[in-house]
Protein backbone atom coordinates (compact mmCIF):
# COMPACT_ATOMS: atom_id res chain seq x y z
CA UNK A 1 0.00 0.00 0.00
CA UNK A 2 1.21 3.22 -1.06
CA UNK A 3 -0.12 6.80 0.35
CA UNK A 4 -1.89 8.93 -2.09
CA UNK A 5 -2.18 13.11 -1.59
CA UNK A 6 -0.44 13.17 1.47
CA UNK A 7 0.64 16.56 1.16
CA UNK A 8 -3.39 16.83 -0.10
CA UNK A 9 -5.11 15.20 2.56
CA UNK A 10 -6.70 17.03 5.64
CA UNK A 11 -6.14 15.50 8.95
CA UNK A 12 -9.67 14.08 9.04
CA UNK A 13 -9.15 11.89 5.46
CA UNK A 14 -6.62 9.44 4.20
CA UNK A 15 -6.62 8.57 0.62
CA UNK A 16 -4.67 4.88 0.13
CA UNK A 17 -3.83 3.54 -3.86
CA UNK A 18 -4.18 -0.12 -4.09
CA UNK A 19 -1.94 -1.44 -6.47
CA UNK A 20 -2.79 -4.61 -8.38
CA UNK A 21 -2.49 -5.88 -11.88
CA UNK A 22 -6.55 -5.94 -12.32
CA UNK A 23 -7.59 -2.53 -11.25
CA UNK A 24 -6.41 0.37 -9.84
CA UNK A 25 -8.62 1.68 -6.93
CA UNK A 26 -8.34 4.84 -4.95
CA UNK A 27 -10.69 3.90 -1.68
CA UNK A 28 -11.26 7.21 1.01
CA UNK A 29 -11.01 6.53 4.17
CA UNK A 30 -12.44 9.26 6.59
CA UNK A 31 -11.18 9.53 10.19
CA UNK A 32 -13.26 11.51 12.77
CA UNK A 33 -11.96 13.67 14.75
CA UNK A 34 -11.86 13.81 18.00
CA UNK A 35 -14.49 16.38 19.13
CA UNK A 36 -13.07 19.17 21.38
CA UNK A 37 -14.26 18.70 24.76
CA UNK A 38 -15.91 21.94 25.91
CA UNK A 39 -14.95 22.95 29.40
CA UNK A 40 -17.47 21.65 32.42
CA UNK A 41 -17.07 24.85 34.25
CA UNK A 42 -18.20 28.80 33.11
CA UNK A 43 -14.41 29.68 34.57
CA UNK A 44 -12.64 31.31 31.21
CA UNK A 45 -9.51 29.40 30.16
CA UNK A 46 -7.04 32.93 30.21
CA UNK A 47 -7.74 32.73 33.78
CA UNK A 48 -5.30 29.71 34.49
CA UNK A 49 -6.91 26.88 36.86
CA UNK A 50 -9.80 28.01 38.89
CA UNK A 51 -8.73 29.33 42.55
CA UNK A 52 -11.00 28.10 46.21
CA UNK A 53 -13.29 30.47 46.85
CA UNK A 54 -11.43 31.13 49.64
CA UNK A 55 -8.27 31.91 47.72
CA UNK A 56 -10.26 33.91 45.42
CA UNK A 57 -11.92 35.91 48.60
CA UNK A 58 -8.82 36.61 50.11
CA UNK A 59 -6.97 37.84 46.85
CA UNK A 60 -10.03 40.34 46.33
CA UNK A 61 -9.87 41.46 49.75
CA UNK A 62 -6.21 42.59 49.39
CA UNK A 63 -7.29 44.23 46.35
CA UNK A 64 -9.71 46.01 47.66
CA UNK A 65 -7.51 47.45 50.73
CA UNK A 66 -5.05 48.43 48.27
CA UNK A 67 -7.16 50.13 46.21
CA UNK A 68 -9.01 52.05 49.45
CA UNK A 69 -5.01 52.66 50.53
CA UNK A 70 -4.42 54.73 46.96
CA UNK A 71 -7.26 56.57 47.61
CA UNK A 72 -6.33 58.17 51.20
CA UNK A 73 -8.26 55.58 53.47
CA UNK A 74 -6.71 54.46 56.58
CA UNK A 75 -7.58 50.64 56.85
CA UNK A 76 -8.23 50.09 60.12
CA UNK A 77 -9.37 46.70 60.72
CA UNK A 78 -9.14 43.64 57.76
CA UNK A 79 -11.68 40.60 58.88
CA UNK A 80 -12.78 42.21 62.02
CA UNK A 81 -14.86 39.27 64.05
CA UNK A 82 -17.84 39.76 66.48
CA UNK A 83 -20.71 37.99 67.98
CA UNK A 84 -22.78 39.58 64.35
CA UNK A 85 -20.28 38.11 62.29
CA UNK A 86 -17.30 39.21 60.27
CA UNK A 87 -16.63 42.84 58.48
CA UNK A 88 -14.04 42.50 55.39
CA UNK A 89 -12.56 46.03 55.94
CA UNK A 90 -13.41 48.55 58.27
CA UNK A 91 -12.08 51.82 56.99
CA UNK A 92 -11.31 55.50 57.85
CA UNK A 93 -12.04 57.79 55.06
CA UNK A 94 -10.06 60.80 55.85
CA UNK A 95 -12.17 63.27 53.53
CA UNK A 96 -15.39 62.76 54.67
CA UNK A 97 -14.37 62.27 58.83
CA UNK A 98 -15.96 58.72 58.75
CA UNK A 99 -15.68 55.40 59.41
CA UNK A 100 -17.08 52.61 56.37
CA UNK A 101 -17.39 49.01 56.78
CA UNK A 102 -16.97 47.34 53.40
CA UNK A 103 -17.94 44.03 52.30
CA UNK A 104 -15.56 42.93 49.06
CA UNK A 105 -17.13 41.00 46.75
CA UNK A 106 -15.21 38.64 43.76
CA UNK A 107 -15.94 36.90 41.05
CA UNK A 108 -14.46 35.56 37.75
CA UNK A 109 -17.33 35.81 35.61
CA UNK A 110 -20.96 36.83 35.58
CA UNK A 111 -23.02 33.66 35.95
CA UNK A 112 -24.55 34.00 38.56
CA UNK A 113 -24.64 38.32 38.41
CA UNK A 114 -22.45 41.01 39.37
CA UNK A 115 -20.15 40.77 42.55
CA UNK A 116 -22.47 43.55 44.07
CA UNK A 117 -25.86 41.43 43.24
CA UNK A 118 -24.44 39.21 46.17
CA UNK A 119 -24.99 41.66 49.27
CA UNK A 120 -28.94 41.09 49.66
CA UNK A 121 -30.89 42.96 52.53
CA UNK A 122 -29.77 39.86 55.33
CA UNK A 123 -25.50 40.85 54.87
CA UNK A 124 -26.78 44.31 54.69
CA UNK A 125 -29.04 44.23 58.24
CA UNK A 126 -25.43 41.94 58.94
CA UNK A 127 -23.18 44.73 58.49
CA UNK A 128 -25.30 47.18 60.37
CA UNK A 129 -25.13 44.96 63.44
CA UNK A 130 -21.24 44.76 63.09
CA UNK A 131 -20.89 48.25 62.94
CA UNK A 132 -22.91 48.08 66.28
CA UNK A 133 -20.75 46.09 68.27
CA UNK A 134 -17.10 47.74 66.23
CA UNK A 135 -18.91 50.86 67.52
CA UNK A 136 -19.39 50.02 71.10
CA UNK A 137 -16.27 47.63 71.35
CA UNK A 138 -13.44 49.56 70.01
CA UNK A 139 -14.04 52.71 69.61
CA UNK A 140 -13.51 55.52 72.46
CA UNK A 141 -16.27 55.89 74.13
CA UNK A 142 -18.70 59.21 73.39
CA UNK A 143 -17.00 59.66 70.55
CA UNK A 144 -19.13 60.75 67.72
CA UNK A 145 -17.89 59.46 64.68
CA UNK A 146 -20.44 58.93 61.29
CA UNK A 147 -20.38 55.96 59.54
CA UNK A 148 -21.31 54.46 55.83
CA UNK A 149 -21.25 51.17 54.38
CA UNK A 150 -19.93 50.36 50.69
CA UNK A 151 -19.43 47.66 49.02
CA UNK A 152 -16.43 46.89 46.47
CA UNK A 153 -16.64 44.61 43.94
CA UNK A 154 -14.32 43.28 41.89
CA UNK A 155 -14.75 41.06 38.67
CA UNK A 156 -11.33 39.48 37.44
CA UNK A 157 -10.75 40.08 33.48
CA UNK A 158 -7.54 38.30 34.00
CA UNK A 159 -4.79 36.70 35.78
CA UNK A 160 -3.61 39.72 37.29
CA UNK A 161 -6.24 42.04 36.73
CA UNK A 162 -9.83 42.81 38.05
CA UNK A 163 -13.19 45.43 37.06
CA UNK A 164 -12.87 47.57 40.82
CA UNK A 165 -16.61 49.39 41.18
CA UNK A 166 -16.61 50.62 44.30
CA UNK A 167 -20.20 51.28 45.52
CA UNK A 168 -19.81 54.36 48.25
CA UNK A 169 -22.75 54.53 50.49
CA UNK A 170 -24.22 51.62 49.35
CA UNK A 171 -26.40 50.86 51.83
CA UNK A 172 -27.65 52.84 55.36
CA UNK A 173 -29.81 51.83 58.37
CA UNK A 174 -33.53 53.42 58.09
CA UNK A 175 -33.67 56.57 60.44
Amino acid sequence: MQRACDSDASPATAATAHSSAEDQELSVTLRRRPRARRPQESHPPHLGPRLPSRELGRRGEEAAAYYLGQRGYEVLERNWSCPAGEADIIAFDEAEEMVVFVEVKTRTDIAKGLPEEAVVHSKRRRYERIAAYYLRDVMEPRSECRVRFDVISLLVVGSNRALVRHHIDAFSSPE
